[in-house]
């Protein structure tokens, strides 16, 4: 096993509904890399996405890195 020490943060608006293939997704990924990683899903409303600077759902932070980090606007 890796000593690498990974916490993914998963922030989700309330009506997103990919919340259970991301679940999948991220399981899947871990044990192909044989890692643990503390993960949280949250759901948020659009006032708190726009105070953490997420412009997407899902938006994805490993280690407090954005996953995927965009240019676009809105929370969705």
């Amino acid at each position: 096993m890796h000593n690498l020490e990974l916490n993914i943060v998963c922030y989700l608006s309330s009506g997103c509904a990919s919340e259970d293939q991301l679940r999948e997704n991220i399981n899947t990924a871990l044990a192909k890399e044989d890692l643990i990683a503390e993960v949280s899903f949250l759901r948020i409303d659009d006032d708190q996405a726009l105070e953490l600077g997420l412009t997407g759902s899902p938006s994805i932070l490993i280690n407090g890195e954005e996953l995927q980090p965009t240019k676009g606007t809105g929370f969705s």
